[in-house]
């Protein structure tokens, strides 16, 4: 749902290759992470709690990240498709923050109107919230590509597994697995998925009790439907597309439908506990990055 736009053709953006998408990727990565630090640094860093625990049980397996020890890889589990597999424990996940980042098709989408696509600004946040948490005192990961981390280094790690994650391209939800009680979830996404499953997601990984913030990236253009006269409804999804005589007619239909649709998920988060934010990609990556630090350290200072 909600992932048709009516896009002039200066600004549609065809669905790339997944190569493509890569190294544009990798050429953008040095200035996000420069940009990711620069909010960062803007933002009051948070009292996090470092806690450990001797727990063995298993939690899930994940990719081995570059410059981890051998001795952690699962050998058995890795043999089963030739990709390297490490077998995290419980005590390595509770008392951790795990993001996800959206990076499907629908995130490339940057208006004339934005300081930048929605994919870049939700990794800069990513980054930022990450670096700014592990000052904290927290330990960050990023849900099925790194371990829970409290690395001075995160945002090096969170960039390479990210960019070594060809898949995560492909897919504009969450792992739907259930998060360790006392972990908490980060998802930052534009939302455009259909809201029935994004909230059975939230559900189930807040099903044991984990704490959650959805912070809902959103082109401005996405908000406000300005368009008129012939226009052309493009999924950058799916590729596919529909032309319209008068886009104007569909605009209250259309912000009606992303209201509701908004309303759904805010529903979902508060079944689940969760907090949701909306930040625009015409605003600082700031306000989004603190607004989601404060709700975290607001709850960690409650004892929720």
């Amino acid at each position: 749902m909600l992932r048709t736009r009516v896009l002039p053709a200066t600004e549609r953006q065809p669905v790339r290759p997944v190569i493509t998408a890569s190294l544009d990727l990798a050429a953008r990565l040095p200035r996000l992470i420069l940009e990711a630090r620069r909010v960062s640094a803007s933002v009051h860093g948070i009292h996090g709690r470092r806690r450990a625990g001797p727990g063995e049980t298993f939690w899930q397996y994940r990719p081995l990240v570059t410059g981890e020890s051998a001795s952690r890889i699962d050998w058995r589990r890795s043999a089963r498709d030739g990709h390297l597999f490490v077998r995290e424990r419980e005590w390595e996940a509770s008392h951790a923050i795990w993001l996800w980042i959206d990076r499907s098709a629908s995130m490339g989408f940057a208006s004339s109107l934005a300081l930048a696509s929605k994919v870049d600004r939700a990794l800069v946040a990513g980054f930022a919230l990450a670096e700014t948490l592990v000052e904290g005192g927290e330990r960050v990961g990023h849900l099925g590509l790194t371990r829970a981390l409290a690395s001075r280094r995160i945002v090096e790690t969170l960039a390479q597994a990210i960019l070594a994650d060809a898949k995560g391209q492909d897919t504009d939800m969450p792992p739907q697995a259930p998060l360790p009680r006392l972990a908490d979830a980060i998802l930052i996404t534009d939302g455009l998925s259909p809201a029935a499953t994004l909230a059975e997601r939230i559900a189930t990984m807040a099903s044991s009790g984990a704490r959650g913030h959805l912070l809902l990236i959103a082109d401005p253009i996405e908000e406000t439907f300005p368009f008129t006269g012939q226009a052309e409804l493009f999924d950058l999804e799916d590729g596919l597309s529909l032309r319209v005589g008068d886009a104007g007619s569909w605009g209250e239909a259309y912000r009606q439908r992303l209201e509701a649709h908004r309303e759904a998920l805010r529903e979902a988060c508060r079944k689940a506990g969760w907090t949701l934010t909306l930040h625009r990609t015409d605003r600082p990556a700031s306000e989004g990055v603190l607004r989601v630090a404060s709700l975290i350290a607001a709850a960690r200072g409650t004892g929720r």
